[in-house]
């Protein structure tokens, strides 16, 4: 027993001056452990917030030649807290500038999420034909009637800005919607529609959506309800959408209602789904083809991975297809409060273009990168096709620094086989993903990927995606950004978002079949460098 003790008083002596010699590398090198956290972890292109915690993207819209992105801010916390909008804007939706808060809370409650719009026609009279005003809706929470017991805590307010959004005025007759009586009344999303002349608002309401109608964003009107009996109800519903998208290759336009649910999410936690359908100006309907695809099994997630939550579309904006652009943040409320950062939390995922495409039965979203790559590209390589070993290197940090990269992998002549992607790095840290045709679905595997014991949500369990498409090539873009991976499987068919947090910058890419294969891939890999000089 006595042995036993000195060995242990031994062992930490030794650990101890480790952890001092370690301290004072840092120290020498005038890194704290913070700092160091900050380098290995911060994304290189991704939004986040320089200092605090951060949560849903509100108030999206494009003016100008820049994109605005407000989002959930607590300026005082790490941790989820009395919520503000945070600001940035970009012009490429790479580089964002960080702005001053741009709404506070106020006597009615703190600011939950919501959207803003560019009033063009200026309904509301808070500027000119000249100088239209941008106007935000959002929700206060009274956190005092909570905890008094009240069920009338959220109300919907506005907001407006003469200066393309950096400064604001809150309305002085807020709120412009009462509690009706629902508990979870909160996150309205606006838009014009112009066969109409109004505004139309989407409002989650415990689980189900509500929408409105105005002229002026001040008074409305209420019109229907949605969700009852239809789609995943194991959560709260949250930060609705609606918006029409004309189905790809042909001239019918259906209407896409998104929502979001926590929990409910495909592996667990919260996530993002969809309906699609029509709207008349008063109610939403499902088409009868997807109720019918829904009702077989629920695969309409606009993300499979468990780190794309609370996703909307920006105002003002479409692509020339007509196409909407969404972006989500980039973790999940299972562990969100706890992931290994401590100066800031959380980042945005890379905005999407949405397009709907028409399957077999019914309709799926597809998603896909509308970024100009060039500009931010510092070395490239391209691989013919290659027959795929049992385990072969794709490539090495000595050709492609896979900290920020993008990558695009074609896998020809697929047979029932499992093919694994592995990132790794020296010090035993991998994230592995893939294909298994047999099973024809994608996965993330994250359980050894680095810090992971912050929470046994967040690597207890494969995350899993179904393969819609039948083709006998699959094809794969990859997006890294230092803590996170993007992937787009078919074309967009099916997506998979998830972070990640290794001990030291992943090293090395690696493919491999579970068996003898046919099969072949070739590859196109790029080393991103968005924060390089040239770059303007």
């Amino acid at each position: 027993m006595k042995s036993d003790r000195v060995f242990v008083l031994i062992l930490i002596t030794i650990l101890f001056f480790n952890t001092c010699s370690t301290d004072k590398k840092n120290n020498d090198k005038g890194m704290t452990n913070t700092q160091s956290e900050e380098e290995k972890y911060r994304p290189s292109f991704h939004f986040t917030p320089q200092k605090n915690w951060m949560n849903d993207p509100n108030g999206m819209f494009f003016l100008n030649g820049q994109f605005h992105l407000y989002f959930q801010y607590h300026p005082e916390s790490s941790v989820w807290g009395p919520m503000h909008w945070g600001h940035a804007t970009s012009k490429d939706l790479i580089r964002w500038e960080e702005h001053p808060i741009a709404l506070f809370p106020d006597d009615l409650g703190t600011i939950f999420s919501g959207s803003a719009v560019v009033d063009h026609l200026n309904t509301t009279g808070f500027g000119s034909l000249e100088n239209p005003p941008i106007v935000a809706m959002y929700t206060n929470h009274d956190a005092k009637a909570e905890q008094k017991g009240s069920e009338l805590f959220q109300t919907q307010s506005i907001a407006y800005s003469l200066d393309q959004g950096f400064t604001w005025t809150k309305f002085e007759n807020n709120p412009v919607i009462q509690n009706p009586g629902i508990r979870d009344f909160r996150d309205p999303k606006v838009f014009w529609m112009e066969s109409d002349k109004k505004w139309i608002m989407t409002l989650a309401a415990g689980q189900e959506t509500q929408f409105y109608a105005s002229t002026n964003l001040k008074e409305w009107t209420f019109l229907s309800a949605f969700g009852k009996g239809i789609g995943n109800h194991d959560g709260v519903w949250e930060c609705p959408d609606l918006f029409p998208l004309k189905v790809k290759g042909t001239d019918t336009t259906k209407w896409v209602h998104l929502v979001s649910i926590n929990p409910g999410g495909p592996n667990g936690g919260s996530a993002t789904q969809y309906f699609v359908g029509d709207f008349d100006g008063f109610t939403f309907t499902v088409d009868p083809k997807f109720k019918k695809d829904l009702q077989k099994e629920h695969l309409f997630w606009t993300d499979f991975g468990k780190d794309n939550y609370a996703g909307v579309t920006f105002s003002n904006w479409k692509s020339i297809e007509g196409n909407p652009l969404f972006l989500g943040w980039m973790s999940n409320w299972q562990y969100a409060n706890k992931v290994p950062t401590h100066s800031w939390r959380s980042a945005m995922t890379l905005a999407r273009t949405l397009e709907l495409i028409k399957t077999e039965s019914s309709f799926r979203l597809q998603s896909s990168l509308p970024i100009d790559w060039n500009p931010f590209v510092s070395k490239k390589k391209q691989i013919a096709d290659t027959k795929i070993e049992q385990e072969q290197t794709i490539l090495s940090t000595n050709t492609i620094d896979l900290s920020s990269a993008r990558i695009r992998v074609d896998i020809k002549n697929v047979d029932p086989n499992k093919y694994t992607f592995t990132l790794s790095n020296q010090v035993g840290d991998s994230l592995l993903f893939g294909y298994d045709h047999k099973k024809q679905e994608f996965f993330i595997d994250r359980s050894l990927s680095g810090k992971v014991d912050f929470s046994s949500d967040f690597s207890n369990k494969l995350s899993i995606a179904p393969r819609f498409s039948n083709q006998k090539t699959l094809s794969l873009e990859v997006i890294l950004d230092k803590t996170s991976i993007e992937l787009f499987f078919d074309l967009g068919e099916t997506v998979m978002t998830e972070i990640f947090f290794p001990n030291q910058p992943f090293e090395t890419l690696s493919l491999s079949s579970e068996a003898q294969t046919k099969a072949v891939f070739s590859a196109e890999l790029w080393e991103l460098n968005p924060l390089k000089e040239e770059v303007k």
